[in-house]
């Protein structure tokens, strides 16, 4: 669906391009594309295809602001094989028996934190692993852990993690005895101090919480586990970035257009409209691959695409022509022969004449 004006056009021509306001237009006129622009609602890119057509905008050199890290998931195995650390045991003993995991995470402002989580067997405790937690552990940021509570300031930085006889996890416990539930995801409370912040109440240093999720309590899936086997590393999803621009856009089958940043992250920023008529065969013809609804063609019904009748848009592809290619090429042929009958015709003409012009010489 195209817009000129007050006047609404249809086309079949999807090469579109931006004009000098990001608005999608078919670049031979300057046409422009309608659709639906999605609307932002509490963080969530809403589409109203049942409001009114507009101009479909790309916002060029818009920004995605960073997002703060929220939730970051574990899904490593522990080697049941490793050995409990003893007390005053050699350097090359500790690093010999203990698992990092690492991690980038976010804060608000999109600077890049190193998540390190140390694990190491608890002495004396079978099916029992101690998780040491630090953020930017090279820069000695204060970091600390809880279970399910947003951390304070003056608790510890390690919990426990317990496995169950089957090598699943069991439950967690924080550095101050409080466990877990048993059931569901497990999941442990981080906070570390965002350096060059603005002081909150009372003076105090701001802090970034994010959940550090371990799991599901009996399951192997995208969860922590302790098998006899070498140990991996393994997170599998954090959900923090820094900022990112406008790189690129693509149009999917239903219409849908998202533009893509920088940074990564996607965002819905519209969906173009699709019309369907009761007699295609009846629209008439304004010229540039473009058409007019009339009383033969009925009224369009406009939507998205892929309902009530209306075909998919494939993005990047040629359509292939609609004509009858064997009619076509028959036609060629004769109009090829025809030519050429007729340039012999000239030239038998043309030699007649030498002809006659030599006999009066």
């Amino acid at each position: 669906v195209l817009n000129k004006g007050n006047i609404t056009m249809f086309t079949r021509a999807g090469a579109f391009g931006l004009d000098a306001e990001g608005r999608l237009v078919n670049p031979s006129n300057g046409y422009r594309v309608q659709g639906w622009n999605a609307q932002t609602i509490n963080g969530i890119e809403i589409l109203n295809t049942s409001g009114a057509l507009n101009d479909l905008v790309i916002p060029i050199g818009s920004k995605d602001p960073a997002k703060a890290t929220e939730q970051v998931y574990l899904a490593c195995n522990l080697d049941k094989r490793l050995v409990e650390i003893p007390e005053g045991a050699a350097p090359e003993t500790v690093q010999q028996n203990t698992w990092r995991v690492e991690e980038k995470v976010y804060d608000s402002f999109g600077t890049e934190h190193i998540l390190r989580v140390d694990f190491t067997k608890v002495p004396g405790q079978n099916n029992q692993w101690q998780a040491t937690v630090n953020v930017d552990p090279e820069v000695a940021v204060a970091t600390n852990a809880a279970v399910g509570l947003t951390p304070e300031a003056q608790q510890g930085n390690t919990f426990v993690v317990e496995f169950d006889n089957l090598g699943t996890l069991r439950r967690v416990v924080d550095g101050q005895g409080n466990p877990s539930g048993e059931e569901g995801v497990l999941s442990m409370g981080v906070s570390f101090d965002v350096a060059d912040t603005t002081p909150g109440a009372g003076g105090q240093n701001v802090r970034q919480n994010f959940a550090l999720n371990v799991g599901v309590a009996g399951s192997v899936r995208n969860s922590v586990t302790q098998f006899a086997e070498a140990a991996s590393t393994k997170v599998f999803q954090q959900d923090g970035y820094g900022m990112g621009y406008l790189d690129n856009f693509k149009i999917d089958q239903s219409g849908v257009i998202t533009a893509v940043y920088s940074n990564g992250s996607t965002r819905t920023i519209g969906q173009v409209a699709l019309g369907s008529f009761t007699n295609p065969n009846g629209l008439e013809k304004a010229g540039e691959t473009n058409f007019l609804a009339s009383n033969n063609s009925g009224m369009a019904n406009i939507g998205p695409s892929g309902i009530a009748g209306k075909g998919k848009i494939i993005a990047g592809t040629l359509e292939m022509s609609n004509v009858d290619l064997a009619e076509q090429f028959t036609d060629m042929i004769i109009t090829q022969r025809g030519f050429q009958a007729n340039s012999k015709t000239i030239q038998t003409s043309d030699q007649m004449l030498q002809e006659l012009l030599t006999l009066k010489r």
